[in-house]
């Protein structure tokens, strides 16, 4: 990555420093997932609720960054509201079902397995209660209609259980403390915050602009924006804590306007150290119980697993880097916010026929020097397949894709 570009000037040294905190804390990765011939992804977005702007010292953006990847918060209560609006076509239910599918239904169909519950947070609004203590024990519970899904990671163990179903999911994270929490769905404002800091670069703007209140708490306002033209992201706002460093609330902006992606951010929270109650946990009687298989094999490549280290994410293919074997050498084009991955699915575009030819009725047909193809669109991840089967995908303008088509011509 190149170094941050923002108002102050940033030396080598700080931005290795900067970036060692970052890798150190980030244990989660926002998904970006191309079904088939569509693509989705989870943003965030919201305005910043402020109820009186605090007055609180000043601090530049360098500082702030600086603040977040320090942020060692152990112990937390709280809840948080997040809500998404990607703009994926609801025909029928064929929105939910696309991230039902690309989460996959968990090991051995157990709907209480955390993968199969990834991607319900992509969709609509949820509520979410979270609690930690330390790197040991981590809780998130999904409230639902009547129902309550919860990963509960405690030592060892780790939970999932859905009272819908009476499902539970059992797994060990004995090889790393870190496990039991990687395999919880990103879900609190600094999950999306850290992975959105990972693509600052030279291509990026960012300042702090003001502060807030969020949850009862003094927060300074950091705010990130692609420097190029061309990216459906408008720009992303972070509350962070005044105190702790912790971001409370991340908003993604779309370029074309209208109302936020998604909306992650605290309603309460507490810094306090949770009851050990809170991380008991018994499987209900007469609950169908699912055994994790070879606990910790495969977990990256496993449906909505993190790319923790070893994993996709550090093996992430610079602008032109052949990706690996599979989907005909994958590749990226460009750089930064403008990046597009590309690919050859060695079939010959979307289906015109049979069960999936509806699909050709959601896209946009488009014509260029490389020929013709369909554009399939959400409010932030647009994706070309041309006839001949190949693909681009990004946080990208439709021009952009087929720009990028007839350059590959």
């Amino acid at each position: 990555m190149a170094p941050y570009a923002s108002d102050d000037s940033t030396t080598a040294g700080e931005v290795d420093e900067q970036r060692s905190g970052r890798r150190k804390a980030a244990r989660y990765v926002v998904p970006v997932t191309v079904i088939g011939v569509a693509a989705a992804t989870i943003g965030l977005v919201p305005a910043l609720a402020d109820s009186g702007d605090p007055d609180l010292p000043k601090i530049t953006a360098q500082q702030l960054i600086e603040k977040i990847a320090k942020s060692d918060v152990q112990q937390l209560s709280g809840t948080v509201k997040i809500s998404t609006d990607l703009g994926l076509p609801n025909l029928g239910g064929l929105e939910s079902g696309l991230l039902s599918g690309a989460a996959g239904q968990g090991e051995g169909g157990s709907s209480a397995d955390p993968t199969a519950k990834l991607t319900e947070l992509a969709s609509g609004t949820h509520t979410l209660r979270v609690a930690a203590d330390g790197p040991d024990r981590q809780k998130l519970s999904l409230l639902e209609n009547a129902a309550e899904y919860s990963i509960i990671h405690n030592g060892k163990d780790v939970w999932g259980y859905d009272s819908k179903s009476n499902e539970v999911y059992h797994g060990t994270s004995s090889k790393s403390p870190e496990r039991g929490k990687d395999q919880q769905p990103p879900a609190t404002p600094k999950d999306f915050a850290e992975e959105a800091l990972k693509a600052v670069d030279d291509t990026t703007s960012v300042a702090v602009e003001g502060t807030a209140q969020v949850a009862g708490r003094d927060a300074y306002k950091l705010v990130v924006k692609p420097k190029q033209s061309g990216s459906t992201v408008g720009a992303i706002s972070v509350a962070v804590d005044a105190k702790t460093g912790m971001p409370l609330k991340f908003t993604l902006t779309p370029a074309s306007g209208g109302a936020a992606v998604v909306d992650v951010g605290f309603t309460k929270v507490d810094f306090a150290k949770p009851a050990a109650s809170t991380f008991d946990f018994t499987p209900p009687k007469g609950a169908k119980v699912t055994e994790e298989k070879d606990a910790g094999k495969g977990a990256e490549k496993a449906p909505g697993a993190p790319f923790g280290k070893g994993g996709a994410r550090d093996h992430a293919p610079k602008a032109g880097e052949d990706f690996g074997k599979g989907l005909d050498g994958m590749k990226t084009i460009g750089e930064g916010w403008n990046a597009i991955a590309t690919f050859d699915t060695g079939g010959e575009g979307v289906p015109s026929g049979g069960d999936l030819g509806f699909m050709d009725s959601l896209g946009d047909k488009v014509h260029g020097d490389f020929g013709s193809g369909t554009v399939f669109s959400t409010r932030l991840v647009n994706a070309l397949v041309t006839d001949d089967g190949k693909v681009y995908a990004g946080l990208v303008t439709k021009d952009a894709l087929v720009k990028a088509a007839d350059a590959g011509k």
